[in-house]
């Protein structure tokens, strides 16, 4: 028992060398704020240090992580490795060659090919890698939502998380602050109705509604739903690029064809549940309907955005050709 809570102790413990890489700067600052935390749980006084590359003087790094008068541990935090100067990134070198002794150095890259000896140094130097990938597409944003409820230990249904990611939009900064807001003000099982009573309002959402609603061949709740978006202020521009997605889904669905939702998932950068989703929706589609649809959509998308005298009327006739194409499937 005691070798296990050694070996948990040594895994908490940061090394000396921290390498935090990748262009998604949510999860750089979570995975630089988690370490600097872990140091100063063994050490709560540790200095901490940050040099930016863009403001950075030669020798600035040696001065900072030598020993000072009154002892003591120091992290140094170098940000933007990516941006570095020469000056910068030969000092890092040096400093790898002889790292000194209680001080933990954390190297934050974004990407490029810019400061890759020192990157390949920190590798070989065995430093803690910490990823921190882009997040682009909506499965990726779904898993990254549903990881945020696994850390917390809460459970999620699939619905809830792709409501909230429809609901969101493209922040993955807003997103992870929507996971933490229904982690701390919700209790249980966080299904769809709770994601939308605390996001149902929001303008990705509303379109979402619409489109469903399109897609499905109800014409009524389509125009009723986009009615009351319209009066409470939404702009059409977003609802018509929700129209143009929900139907590129279905394409791109369409004609994947077969296989295990998750195989197909990978393969288009969806979810497995937006997959399993478009597959629902198609029943009674045709690609010669899903095609003119779409046209339709890119007609409205032109007027919205500038080229026609009246967006909301551009919407209401893109909705109905939406749902003119669905019933004549179903007959």
């Amino acid at each position: 028992m005691t070798a296990v809570s050694d070996l948990v102790e040594v895994q908490r413990r940061v090394p000396p060398l921290v390498l935090i890489a990748g262009p998604e700067q949510v999860l750089a600052e979570r995975g630089l704020a988690e370490t600097i935390q872990l140091i100063k749980e063994h050490t709560p006084d540790v200095e901490v240090i940050r040099l930016h590359a863009s403001a950075y003087e030669p020798g600035e790094l040696m001065v900072h992580s030598s020993p000072s008068l009154f002892g003591g541990d120091k992290a140094v935090v170098v940000h933007d490795l990516d941006e570095a100067t020469d000056e910068l990134q030969q000092d890092l070198l040096a400093y790898l060659a002889a790292p000194p002794e209680d001080v933990t150095l954390v190297v934050i890259h974004k990407g490029g090919n810019r400061g890759k000896k020192v990157l390949d140094t920190l590798k070989k130097s065995r430093a803690r890698l910490i990823d921190a990938p882009a997040i682009k597409t909506d499965r990726d944003k779904a898993d990254f939502a549903m990881n945020e409820f696994r850390r917390a230990r809460r459970r999620a249904t699939g619905e809830a998380v792709q409501a909230l990611v429809d609901a969101i939009g493209r922040d993955l900064r807003e997103l992870a602050s929507a996971c933490q807001q229904l982690i701390a003000d919700t209790t249980g099982t966080i299904d769809e109705q709770v994601v939308l009573t605390y996001h149902g309002g929001k303008v990705e959402a509303t379109g979402f509604k619409v489109a469903d609603a399109a897609v499905a061949g109800d014409a009524g709740e389509a125009l009723r739903l986009l009615r009351h978006a319209i009066a409470v202020g939404v702009d059409p521009v977003p609802i018509v690029a929700v129209l143009a997605q929900q139907l590129r889904q279905l394409i791109k669905v369409g004609s994947a064809g077969r296989g295990r939702s998750a195989d197909l998932a990978r393969d288009l950068g969806m979810a497995p549940w937006q997959v399993d989703k478009a597959r629902r929706s198609l029943q009674g589609w045709t690609a010669e309907a899903l095609a003119r649809s779409l046209q339709a959509v890119a007609a409205a998308d032109f007027e919205v955005k500038g080229g026609g005298r009246d967006p909301v009327y551009a919407v209401e006739r893109a909705v109905l050709t939406i749902t003119r194409e669905k019933a004549a499937g179903d007959g």
